[in-house]
């Protein structure tokens, strides 16, 4: 069975929600609703110490393993040139020089009269607009209208404001606030940036002030490291894409979760397919793909139709990360598949597959790409969250002001608490206490408004 709802392979990994909880004791003031119950086939028993489930990966090291393959496999992918309208979200592979002065003329910087000399002045007949040609010089004791942006004449003194500056009878201009200070309201050329320097590094993101300043600095393309191309296999018999669960058959939760999470980590979707519980189309799919990375949900158990793991072993797969010692999660798994191609092997059960994809798909993603890491930060906890003995939890988390408020509704099977959040919280073994700090990772979408965009 590999079904998004509740699954035989992830009953073993609640055992943070059942058992774990006899294990560590509560404190007696803490006040918790009662447990939200859910469907569940009867429990795995525990593992001995020594079966593979001890063997699994920390959490902290998962993460490591899964950045530095991306980072290797992204040192040995080509670099593309791509035109600033399909440049966002990209990471630049060269540095971001000044084609130009910018400003590359002086210019006016209000509306108003460019003046020389001191005043009052003479009005010329003629105005000065953004875009046209250089003007005629302006000769002292002389003063011309201007607008925003338009070149300033040679031999201009200053630009005096529209509201600064009034007009006598024979038509003379005179300055209503003081003196002009000399270069006033002139946007001098180069104030900004002299043509040849380097106005962003090797690894900058390209954000929309990005693409602004590139094409003001003269540039129609960029150089820049490639969006990961990424491939989503959607496995089990028992899902629907459409209407209400019915006769053992339930909706297909990631189907719809994955794709834009993909991409809010920077990947480009090529596609997304649903194979059921085939383990020949499974293989088919992965020895065909051409993805820098097959996601795939479901199936790395070890039951009759999980499928992956002899997938692996088919295509000659390394494994990276074979289970990682996270609830939910537990069973995610990481492999080379082939030269620069990675497969995620996410937990069936929803939430499960939310902590795969932060635990292994966004360090690796982001390596890929070559996009910054987002400084790690932590917040105290609003209230106690309870520890599985030895692994790692992640909890979905409300951010208010300076702490984190824990959300319920947080079993492996459950979106509704994630749906809320703005972020999950690393809760180390054994819990945390109220007002203890924990390490918060943000959700994409909390932290970028335009993340969810990038195609």
């Amino acid at each position: 069975m590999t079904a998004h709802g509740v699954r035989s392979e992830q009953d073993a990994d609640d055992l943070d929600v059942e058992e774990a909880l006899a294990l560590v004791k509560r404190p007696e003031h803490e006040h918790r609703p009662t447990p939200q119950p859910h469907p569940r086939e009867e429990p795995s028993p525990r593992p001995a110490p020594d079966t593979p489930r001890h063997k699994a990966t920390p959490w902290p090291d998962a993460r490591a393993v899964a950045e530095r393959a991306g980072r290797r496999a992204g040192a040995r992918r080509e670099l593309v040139s791509v035109t600033l309208d399909s440049a966002l979200g990209l990471t630049l592979a060269a540095p971001l020089t000044a084609l130009t002065d910018l400003p590359s003329f002086d210019s006016s910087a209000m509306d108003g009269w460019a003046v020389a000399g001191p005043g009052p002045w003479d009005l010329r007949e003629d105005g000065l607009l953004a875009g046209h040609a250089e003007p005629e010089p302006l000769a002292d004791g002389a003063a011309v209208r201007i607008a925003t942006g338009a070149r300033v004449p040679a031999d201009t003194t200053a630009v005096l404001r529209s509201e600064h500056g009034r007009m006598d009878d024979k038509g003379r201009l005179y300055p209503t606030h003081g003196e002009v200070g000399h270069g006033q309201d002139i946007r001098p050329r180069g104030q900004e940036c002299r043509s040849g320097d380097q106005l962003l590094p090797v690894g900058a993101l390209v954000t929309p002030a990005v693409l602004g300043l590139a094409a003001a600095a003269g540039y129609d393309t960029l150089t820049a490291v490639p969006r990961p191309r990424a491939e989503v296999l959607v496995l089990g018999d028992e899902l629907l894409t459409e209407g209400l669960p019915h006769d053992g058959l339930i909706r297909d939760a990631l189907g719809p979760l994955l794709p834009p999470w993909l991409r809010a980590l920077g990947a480009e979707v090529t596609s997304v397919r649903r194979l059921g519980d085939d383990a020949e189309a499974l293989y088919q799919a992965v020895a065909g793909s051409t993805a820098d990375l097959i996601v795939t949900t479901g199936g790395t158990a070890a039951g009759p139709v999980d499928h992956v793991h002899p997938t692996l072993r088919r295509v000659t797969a390394e494994l990276l990360v074979n289970g990682v010692q996270v609830r939910p999660g537990h069973p995610m798994l990481l492999a080379r598949t082939k030269e620069n191609q990675h497969l995620v092997g996410l937990p069936g059960n929803p939430l499960a597959a939310v902590s795969g994809l932060l635990t292994l798909a966004e360090p690796l993603l982001r390596t890929l790409a070559a996009r910054p890491a987002v400084e790690p930060y932590a917040l105290p906890l609003t209230e106690a969250v309870h520890g599985h003995p030895y692994d790692t939890r992640l909890v979905p988390v409300v951010l208010r002001g300076d702490r984190a408020a824990p959300l319920h509704y947080n079993g492996p099977a459950m979106l509704r608490g994630v749906a809320a959040a703005d972020a999950l919280a690393v809760v180390p073994p054994g819990g945390a206490r109220a007002g203890q700090a924990v390490e918060i990772l943000d959700l994409p979408w909390a932290t970028s408004g335009i993340s969810v965009c990038f195609t």
